[in-house]
């Protein structure tokens, strides 16, 4: 049905407006009209969607349409909790517990009882973790952290994931009974490309916020930039197209915006597609940053390995032998890597994919996922100077499971 034609009921429109919801997508007002239904019964909601989709709006839907609306309200982001202290956190502890555990403290689920704990990010869980939340589920009952005594809470538990949880179970990296308990209601949350016009009216609304906030001049978005933010896919969401509009409003304050100076604050990723672009035209822009990525890192590779062949020639006679090998091992790749490569842009956009493949397979370098994972994370944390707040910010992933990843990779 066209935006247009879409009816919002009273109740929806209320709800946006206290919130600060912006758009009228089918999609979103689907999950808006959930959040309403649900939030008189007391049932267990998850909540799934991308990072940055706006997940957080819903959880306080649910909690100031309920019974529970006049008691407390706790988000908690289960993946900024390190494994060792979350128990803690979430449960309480008794003293003595643990080292420097000098007085008792009160759980999140202590807290919050009687009203609504939102458990952001409940996907990064550690499994003993996920087995005390699941008794809270089915009966309201924990134990503090090194206490034998139990206690119970009642809580209603709103929990959100941008996993797959399916994929989570299928992994054994999350308990299915508790996904099943936690999953009772079901809101997904749309992407912020799937949204259609709402794009460009957050970008209106963003611009118009930070003109009032910090008083500047206003701006205003042409056609063509306007078609260009709708085009864009912003994996980021609705935080990314925030910071990218702030951006613009403070050194363009006073511009109309064109397509031309939108595109300069977008990152380099295959996410752009041109305004001129048919819509049903495939674009290999993914497959070509692929392929330089693979360029680049041969590259690096040949580079290191002459390095080191040409230190050792000094104490081994057979090291002029070895920089010939090296030399010519990098005349043999770079012939290889530029054949590939032209034969790549040269393929006609009808060519199957197979072909495809066949090209990027010669240039790369044949290594395992886990492999990939490692040298990624690696790299990372040489751009970021070993900056693990900024590694996972970077790789979008929690601090957690960085730390996990460094331990099981060995990067300390």
């Amino acid at each position: 049905m066209p935006l247009e034609n879409l009816e919002i009921p009273k109740e929806v429109q209320d709800a946006k407006m206290r919130f600060g919801i912006i758009g009228n997508a089918p999609t979103l007002i689907e999950a808006v009209k959930r959040a309403i239904k649900v939030s008189p019964i007391d049932l267990s909601v998850l909540i799934t969607g991308e990072s940055g989709s706006g997940k957080e709006f819903f959880p306080k839907i649910i909690h100031a349409y309920s019974s529970r609306k006049h008691q407390k309200y706790i988000a908690v982001n289960c993946g900024a909790i390190p494994e060792g202290t979350i128990d803690s956190e979430l449960f309480g502890h008794i003293q003595g517990a643990f080292t420097g555990a000098t007085s008792a403290r009160k759980g999140y689920f202590e807290e919050a009882d009687g009203g609504t704990i939102f458990l952001d990010e409940v996907g990064e869980l550690p499994l003993p973790t996920q087995a005390r939340l699941l008794r809270v589920l089915e009966s309201g009952e924990y134990l503090k952290v090194g206490s034998s005594t139990v206690s119970k809470t009642n809580v209603r538990i709103v929990a959100a994931t941008n996993v797959n949880m399916e994929k989570a179970v299928a992994e054994g990296k999350f308990r299915e009974d508790l996904y099943y308990r936690l999953s009772t209601v079901q809101i997904t949350i749309p992407p912020l490309r799937n949204r259609g016009k709402d794009i460009s009216l957050l970008a209106r609304k963003f611009a118009r916020d930070f003109q009032e906030k910090n008083r500047t001049a206003p701006i205003s978005f042409d056609d063509s930039a306007t078609r260009a933010i709708e085009a864009y896919r912003w994996p980021g969401n609705v935080r990314q197209i925030k910071n990218v509009i702030d951006q613009i409003a403070l050194f363009h304050a006073g511009e109309t915006i064109s397509e031309a100076t939108l595109t300069k604050y977008l990152p380099h990723m295959p996410s752009y597609v041109p305004t001129v672009a048919k819509e049903q035209e495939h674009s290999y822009e993914s497959e070509r940053e692929l392929l330089f990525s693979m360029l680049v890192r041969l590259q690096q590779e040949i580079t290191s390995l002459r390095e080191q062949m040409g230190n050792g020639a000094a104490s081994d006679p057979n090291g002029i032998e070895k920089r010939g090998i090296t030399k010519s091992l990098q005349s043999s790749c770079s012939h290889k890597t530029k054949t590939a490569y032209d034969s790549f842009i040269n393929i006609d956009n009808e060519a199957d994919e197979y072909q495809r493949r066949e090209i990027i397979d010669t240039i790369a370098t044949p290594t395992t996922l886990e492999a990939n994972e490692r040298e990624l994370i690696r790299q990372s944390l040489e751009r970021n100077n070993g900056s693990r707040k900024n590694t996972a910010k970077e790789l979008n992933i929690s601090e957690r499971t960085l730390y996990r990843k460094i331990r099981e990779f060995e990067l300390e």
